[in-house]
């Protein structure tokens, strides 16, 4: 299932881009240029997670502000949200 989704629509991206078309707005497009490997890892995260809690942007930036990070630095662009602090 996930090779005919995920592969597909991802390499459909990659084709299409080819011919000037933008596809940030396609699902799955953030996979255009990656390999199999990674999107079979991110999706076993993403749907096969047995217990999962989302967060959102301001919730992990008091987590890490709470931990003792200065310096955050959270990403605006995908892989959402990844996140940079150091230790005081």
């Amino acid at each position: 299932m996930l090779f005919f989704v995920y592969f597909t629509i991802s390499r459909f991206c990659s084709f299409t881009e080819k011919f000037g078309i933008d596809v940030n707005s396609i699902p799955l497009s953030y996979y255009r240029n990656r390999s199999y490997y990674t999107m079979r890892t991110d999706s076993r995260d993403r749907f096969g997670t047995p217990l999962e809690r989302r967060f959102s942007r301001i919730e992990i930036e008091n987590m890490l502000i709470n931990a003792g990070l200065e310096n955050i630095s959270i990403s605006e662009t995908a892989p959402f949200w990844f996140a940079v602090g150091i230790k005081a």
